[in-house]
Parts: C-alpha cells; structure tokens; sequence
C-alpha cells in the first residue's frame, strides 16, 4: 500500500475508533504514534532513534506555547462559575412574564434565556442540562407539547458554541492561525440571525397549531406586584413613571402609604423605583448615543487630532492647514440611524404611557436578574472588539466577573467553587490533549501524503469557489452526524484550509459557516450530545426518540442559515471589515 492511501487508512481509521466509542485525544495521539513510527522506520537506525518521538515531543510543546489556548480555561471557568452559582432561575421567571402575552411563551423565554445564558457561558452541556431541569417539567406541566420543549432546550443550548465568547471560535483560530477577535466580529450576526430563525420557527408552529403550546393559566401569568405599589398606583396614577415622578417632588402622601414590612414608605424606595422605571429608556439612550459616537464623532476627531501629527514628520511647515477632510458616515447610516431612533422613540413612548404596577414590576425583576450579567457579557465582548484588550484579558474579566455576581447572589459556596474549579481543569485538559494529539495525527498525514492527495483529487474536479464551498460544508455537515464539533475542528478542518488559498475564500467567512454548520453536531443523531444532556434531566416518559424528533426541525433552520450566508457573505463579513478595516 501505497503511502498516501496509508494516510486515508488513518483517516478512516479515526472516524470508526471515535465511533466505537475511544477517547479522542488518545486515539489520535496512538494513530499518529502508530503510523508515525511507519512512516519515519529506517531499518539502519535503532528503533528508539525513530524521529516520531521527537515530532511528538515537537508537537507537545506547540501546544503548551500557542498563546491563543490561554484564553480558554478563563472563559471555560467564568462559564462554570455563573453554573455552579445558579445565576439562571431567577432570569428565567423574569423573562417569562415579561413575554407572558406571547404564544408558546415559556418556550419563547426558554430559547431566550439559552441564548443569553449561552453568550454568558459558552458551554452547550451546562446550558442544556441546567434549562432541562429549569423550563422542561414547567412546560410539559402547562401541556406543551414534548417535541416543542425538548427542541428549544437542545437547539438553544447549542447557541453558546456559536455565539461570542465562545471556546469553539478560540479552538478554530488556534487551528486556521486567524484572529479571534476577527473571528468574534464576523460570528456576531449570524449567531443572532440563527436564534432569530429558532424564535420565528417556535411562534409560528405555535400560532399555527396552538394545541402545541396552550396558554398558561392565569395564576402562572400574574405579575407579584406588591401591595404598597398597587395603593401608589391608586392614590397616583396608573401610569406609574408620572406618579413616581410626581412622588418625588411632593412625597407627602407617598410617605402615608405602609409597606409590606408595616413601615411607611421612605424617599428612597421611591428614587429606586424611578431608576428602575427609566432603565429601558437609558438602555435605549446610551445604546444610540454610542453608536453615533463610535460611527460619526470618534472617526472625525481621530482624524483631526493625526493629521497635523502627520505633516510634522514629514517636515511641513506648522502652519494653519485649514479644516481636515474626514470621510463622515455615508447617508444611509444617516437615514438608518434616524429611522431606528424614531422607531425607538415611539416604542419607548408607548411603553411609557402604559407602564402600570404590574409592568414596572417586570422591569425590576429584569433589571435584578438580566442586568448584571447582561453588562458583564456585553463588557466582555466590547473590550475585545474594540481592541481595548486580548481575549485572555477580557477572558480574565469575565471570571473574575462571574465571580463577583455569584458571590453577590450569595449563591457559590466553597464547595460549588472546587467543583466549577475541577470541571474547568477537567475541559481545559481535553481541549489541550486534542490539539497535541490532532497536531500529531495532521503531521503524520501530510508526512504520508495524504493531504496532498486528497488537494490533488479536490483539485481534479475542477469545482468553481462556490462549488468548493458546498462541497466542504456539505461534507462537514455530515461529519456532524457521527462526530463532535471538537474532532471535526481538530481532525478534519486542517485538511480544508490549504485549499481555501487556492480557491481565494476568506478564512473568516468559511470559518463562520462552519460555526453555524457544527450546530448540527450537536442536533444530528446518532452522536447528539444535546439529547443525551436533556435525556438525563427529563422525565422518565420523554423517550429519545422524541427529542431526536423534537430536534429535527432546528437542523433544517440551520440549513436556512447556512443558504442566507451564502447568498450574502456580508453578514459575517461586514463588522470584522468596519472594526478591523
């Protein structure tokens, strides 16, 4: 046998022993040794001098030193902290009666809890599990149906190995050699556009076939306003920013209402509940005022500020060279921005005018449950796209930020600690074990020819880029079925990225699809690792084979997904070239 068919025997060989059920890491490390040794025999040398054992050591190394890895164990723990302190229950009530009017509303909050809990997080098992025990019995309960719950839950949880900051991108720039910051930028859009997919996919099912997700009952519904809000709102107004407004400036028949406790109500619950009323219009403020910023004022004043820097070091004159050209924003963002915040300005003032107890009592609750985690998060991926930090800084951040809110929560004692601690040892060694393993088995493979045999015959078939990329994308959709995303990323990725040069496909853009095709990884059986997490924390009536159904569905929308991005590469495309030029 020839040595590049050697090399498809390598192949073929790891995909059966992963099947059969063999450590990863290990068994590629033993095929690597094993082929290695075959390929590196010289029969005047004694076998110990075998230059394997070198290339292993080599590759060993490689991994301990790539600095794109360090990263992981911090994220992997922030994850595992926000786990282990059980941060998610109350967000996940919140949220539910925020949507209580929508159909099939405790899936819709479940899909959104997911997706933030898995933006939060970034491991797709904890998530899984944790929504399981939360939002599976409340929805089978309220009669939904089995499909409908154990489909969310699994589709959703996946979001976190797709969406920023997420252990899967940084496992994908180690391996192509790109950016993880670029990475990060180019899988914001198309992580929000697949969960958009998820949540337009439940409500219509829902409205379609309402038997599916009944309404929930109406003690399930009720906001728990407390009685001191229900008189305020009595004696005041309905509207209750006018009335606490109103309260403040003459606080005198505020000050006569009791509480729950039996003691008056005092000038600062009322300030408090006036800042929790004026949060989504603060959000909604800074949130524009920020991108006008960032889009108009930042890039003029840069501008301004390097240009006369510049003349001086070629030697100019300093003289008054009158006011610098700066190219502003183009008028469509000007027509865009103006169209967004007059649509934010009519929102927010129809929301205003109808604030009653029972609406302001669901902010507060979000605002107790959503905010702290929603700032960190957005912290955390803000200092990396803007350059203000690396990835292991703002990784780093985020830990030490799961910590302070688990502890504020008083939800992480010592012994919740060691085991978030432990289970972030335990992943980041399986992470690192791969990569010495797969550097190993990819180095034996090229040794034996197999990379360029498989470039030759790739090659041969004289596909067009477009037909190149179906062809890769197809292939690693049904990789997906019997693999994971981690030996799929490991093993078979390096084998395409020689051929994305020839080809002249960005490795951004073909990374990205990936990202949203390894979604099927985890919904594809056999090796559904989603169902299996569900299955462990359902009820003993919920059979596999209702979740495998219940997932079905969501591989078809990530299909979707996929021929959107296709059809405009743009959505990955556009944020990494606007931040990073």
């Amino acid at each position: 046998m020839s040595d590049p068919f050697l090399g498809l025997t390598m192949l073929m060989l790891i995909v059966i022993v992963i099947m059969m059920g063999f450590p990863t890491a290990f068994t590629l490390m033993g095929l690597g040794m094993l082929f290695g040794f075959y390929a590196f025999y010289n029969p005047a040398e004694h076998w110990i001098d075998n230059r394997v054992f070198d290339l292993m050591v080599q590759r060993t190394y490689g991994a301990m030193t790539n600095d794109v890895l360090i990263s992981i164990p911090l994220f992997v723990l922030m994850g595992y902290v926000m786990e282990r302190g059980a941060l998610v229950d109350k967000m996940f009530y919140s949220i539910q009666l925020a949507f209580r009017r929508v159909p099939a509303s405790l899936a819709v909050a479940t899909l959104i809890v997911c997706t933030f809990w898995g933006i939060a997080s970034g491991l797709v098992g904890a998530v899984v599990v944790l929504m399981g025990v939360i939002a599976m019995n409340p929805m089978l309960r309220a009669g939904y149906d089995v499909k409908l719950a154990s489909g969310v839950i699994t589709a959703g949880g996946t979001l976190g190995i797709l969406i920023p900051p997420s252990v899967m991108i940084i496992v994908y720039a180690a391996v192509a050699g790109q950016s993880v910051v670029k990475l990060y930028a180019a899988a914001m859009f198309p992580g929000f556009l697949l969960a958009f997919l998820y949540l337009a996919y439940i409500l219509g099912w829902a409205m379609i076939n309402p038997k599916i997700a009944p309404a929930l009952p109406e003690e399930q519904t009720r906001v728990p306003v407390p009685d001191w809000m229900r008189r305020f709102e009595t004696l005041y107004s309905r509207n209750m920013p006018a009335g606490l407004l109103s309260a403040l400036f003459s606080p005198s028949r505020a000050m006569a209402i009791e509480t729950e406790e039996g003691r008056r109500l005092t000038y600062w619950k009322l300030v408090k509940n006036a800042c929790a009323a004026l949060v989504p219009f603060a959000l909604t403020a800074f949130t524009l005022a920020l991108v006008w910023w960032y889009v108009v004022i930042h890039p003029q004043a840069s501008a301004e500020a390097e240009a006369p820097e510049g003349l001086e070091e070629l030697g100019a004159p300093a003289v008054d060279a009158g006011p610098v050209a700066v190219d502003g924003p183009s008028t469509s963002f000007h027509v865009t921005f103006g169209i967004i915040a007059a649509i934010a300005a009519v929102v927010l003032m129809r929301y205003y005018r109808n604030m009653t107890a029972d609406r302001l009592q669901v902010v507060k609750l979000l605002v107790s449950s959503v905010m702290p985690l929603g700032i960190l998060t957005v912290v955390v991926l803000a200092v990396i796209l803007f350059g203000i930090t690396t990835a292991t800084e703002s990784a780093a951040v985020g830990a030490a930020g799961a910590f302070l809110l688990a502890f504020q929560a008083r939800t992480l004692n010592w012994k919740r600690t060691k085991e978030a601690v432990f289970l972030t040892a335990k992943t980041t060694a399986m992470v690192c074990w791969l990569f010495v393993g797969s550097a190993l088995f990819s180095a034996v493979f090229a040794i034996l020819g197999g990379q360029a045999l498989i470039e030759q015959w790739v090659l041969a078939l004289d596909l067009t880029p477009v037909q190149f990329m179906i062809l890769s994308q197809a292939i690693i959709f049904i990789l997906g079925w019997p693999l994971e995303w981690t030996e799929i990323i490991i093993i078979f990725v390096p084998i395409f990225l020689p051929l994305l040069r020839h080809f002249d496909i960005d490795p951004v853009l073909w990374g990205v699809l990936v990202f949203v095709n390894l979604q099927a990884a985890f919904l594809s059986p056999p090796v559904a690792m989603s169902a299996y997490y569900l299955k462990g924390v359902s009820p003993p009536h919920v059979t596999l084979n209702q979740i495998f159904a219940g997932m079905m569905p969501y591989m078809l929308i990530v299909i979707l997904c996929m021929v959107i991005m296709y059809i405009w590469p743009g959505m990955a495309l556009w944020l990494p070239t606007y931040l990073y030029g």
